[in-house]
């Protein structure tokens, strides 16, 4: 699964999963052995858990790169090569 960022411990990761159990677009956020599923519109978690903590950094990440995540998305699903994205500092 590609690696679009890290920080602070936390790797974020996304793959196209046609006609899989995740219909729409989503990430994942793995921290330790913990890893939870993020929608990418609306920021619900679809299944998981990662420490509350962490899943504040993850949650503002995701905001200040909404765009560019969304257009991973699209470029994973249409099989095309993904681009990293700048992690939290």
């Amino acid at each position: 699964m590609p690696t679009l960022a890290v920080f602070y411990g936390i790797a974020i990761k996304m793959y196209s999963e046609k006609g899989e159990r995740h219909h729409l677009p989503h990430l994942h956020a793995e921290y330790g052995d913990e890893e939870t599923v993020i929608a990418l519109e609306t920021g619900e978690v679809l299944e998981g858990f990662i420490p509350k903590n962490k899943m504040k950094l993850v949650d503002a990440w995701m905001e200040i790169h909404k765009e560019e995540l969304m257009e991973n998305w699209n470029l994973l699903y249409n099989g095309e090569e993904f681009f990293r994205i700048e992690p939290l500092r």
